[in-house]
């Protein structure tokens, strides 16, 4: 009687082995048995498994089968990458300098820059080869060239470079700056750190007003956040279809020498004013109103008890100047500070250039970047407050020295 159980247990024992032995894979408990057990995951669609096997052991990786096709955006950005990448150089200055015991030093410096013209004509920032003993080019196919300057416009931040005999040059396609907007796509290529023919992206942050490397007013510079770190300095910045809208020039950097998200370009119609300049002149020959200006919003207009809102008050006449040849009054009491600039008034207000509303010192600037030296304008001003036209002969910028802290013109 005390072999029935231990029967009963082997029997049950025996009836298990079989069933999972020899009937799991067809029976009705396949499903169950298939369940229990892990599953393997299949590759994904347009993946296969390859097999690899070593002295450490197998692997099994899955690959793709072909490359996956790009995006839009990918594609948009290949596109602009593949037609400005040709014309970009990378720039090499070198300048000598002294040790303490008056041994000379050898300093090199590295920017970038873009192709203008067959005949070799490139534009750079001016700081990239300021004080420069020897400058070389290389261009996006490596080649090395001797670069000779033509003409630097330290105002601007600008210099034109020319190599000779090279074949096969691809110029940039200059666009317009004057209607650009916050938000649009920008590209930004050159040689940060020396890294050449690197490519980065962002949008339009600002349009602003700023100082360049010599303290000299930028209009209408184009802030943006794609990454510009040294080495930019003199390459082109971008639009969409890979065309000019202005030239890397600073970055915002609280004292970290590398990108910050905020760097500045030159607008690139600012650019060809001085391009056309060296063409016509051989030196840089933009015209001047010759006055040191300071925009007016509404409070300073009720401060001071001005005639209207906006516009830009003359604060001093440059002595034998365009303004003060033509009448122009500039400041004759001071009525206040703004920051640690003294404001003056008793100036003339001027309110409109040749029919154009001229709202703030960035109007200003444009209007002034459609003449040229010895063109006449029409000013429209207010004097006191009493409205009237004035007619100026514009003077060659050369000479005019502007007003730490405000805005010559």
């Amino acid at each position: 009687m005390k072999l029935r159980p231990v029967l009963l247990v082997v029997l049950i024992l025996s009836a298990f082995y079989y069933v999972t032995t020899h009937v799991g894979s067809t029976s009705a408990f396949a499903p169950w048995l298939h369940r229990a057990a892990p599953e393997v995951a299949a590759p994904a669609s347009g993946a296969s498994t390859a097999a690899l096997k070593g002295p450490m052991g197998s692997f099994e990786l899955t690959e793709a089968d072909a490359a996956p096709a790009y995006d839009t955006e990918e594609q948009q950005n290949i596109a602009v990458y593949k037609k400005a990448l040709p014309s970009v150089v990378n720039i090499l200055s070198t300048a000598v300098a002294f040790d303490f015991f008056y041994g000379p030093v050898p300093q090199q410096g590295q920017g970038s820059g873009f192709i203008l013209d067959k005949q070799g004509h490139i534009l750079t920032n001016n700081h990239v080869i300021d004080n420069a003993q020897r400058v070389e080019v290389t261009l996006s196919d490596k080649h090395k060239y001797k670069a000779t300057v033509v003409g630097v416009d330290k105002g601007h931040d600008l210099a034109l470079l020319q190599i000779n005999n090279a074949p096969d040059l691809q110029p940039a396609t200059l666009s317009e700056s004057t209607s650009l907007t916050v938000g649009q796509r920008v590209y930004a290529i050159g040689n940060p750190f020396g890294l050449s023919g690197t490519m980065t992206r962002g949008i339009i942050s600002a349009i602003r007003s700023l100082r360049g490397p010599a303290n000299s007013p930028i209009e209408d510079a184009i802030q943006t956040d794609a990454a510009v770190n040294p080495g930019n300095s003199g390459g082109p910045l971008l639009n969409s279809r890979g065309e000019v809208i202005g030239i890397t020039t600073l970055i915002a950097n609280n004292g970290a020498d590398q990108s910050s998200g905020i760097g500045f370009a030159i607008p690139i119609n600012t650019a060809k004013a001085v391009i056309a300049d060296f063409a016509k002149y051989g030196r840089i020959r933009r015209p001047s109103l010759d006055i040191s200006t300071l925009a007016i919003g509404p409070d300073i207009a009720e401060q001071i008890g001005l005639p209207a809102d906006y516009g830009v008050l003359i604060q001093r006449v440059l002595p034998g100047g365009a303004a003060e040849k033509a009448g122009l009054h500039g400041g004759t009491q001071r009525a206040g500070y703004l920051g640690n600039m003294a404001v003056m008034s008793g100036g003339d207000l001027i309110i409109a250039m040749d029919g154009q509303e001229i709202a703030n010192t960035q109007d200003l600037a444009a209007a002034m970047n459609s003449h040229k030296a010895d063109d006449e304008v029409t000013l429209t001003i207010f004097r006191g407050r009493r409205k009237m036209d004035v007619k100026v002969k514009l003077s060659d910028a050369t000479s005019a020295q502007g007003q730490p802290g405000q805005q010559q013109s």
